[in-house]
């Protein structure tokens, strides 16, 4: 159609004539309310950023003489955090002579990197950074597709 005769058409109704595919030979327009078009993406993109989440980097602290009631509350803390698709930075504090026995520390956070395996998995080894041993646990992801059950 003549675009002169496109825009009369459109003037007419009272709408605008909108290039939706300027690529195309021949360009493809549209007869529509460009405003109400504008308003529907608007609303459109609000609702995809709506159901993003971004991921947050949680923290935790540990000892290597942790009680075991400790440990369960830190790691329910843990699994709540997994489950809200954060990472969780586990860092385990060695003081003065615990330094001396490392393997403890060890022994800790491979327990809980077993222990946490349901709901995420460990991006790396456990690492010595000065005196805290560090893992990075990462959701599954069953959980950042949105599989997973509550939310």
């Amino acid at each position: 159609m003549v675009i002169r005769r496109a825009l009369d058409l459109a003037k007419e109704h009272g709408l605008d004539l909108v290039e939706v595919a300027p690529t195309a030979n021949p360009p493809v327009c549209r007869i529509m309310d460009y405003s109400k078009f504008k308003y529907d993406q608007e609303k459109k993109e609000r609702r995809i950023k709506r159901n993003q989440h971004v991921m947050h980097l949680k923290q935790m602290r540990l000892k290597p003489n942790i009680g075991e009631g400790d440990y369960q509350i830190k790691l329910r803390q843990a699994i709540n955090f997994l489950k809200k698709k954060d990472k969780v930075k586990i860092n385990l504090f060695f003081r003065g002579r615990e330094m001396m026995h490392r393997d403890f520390g060890a022994k800790i956070l491979a327990r809980a990197v077993a222990d946490l395996s349901e709901y995420g998995q460990a991006e790396k080894a456990p690492a010595m950074e000065g005196r805290i041993m560090t893992v990075l646990i990462a959701p599954n992801a069953s959980q950042l597709t949105g599989h997973a059950e509550g939310g």
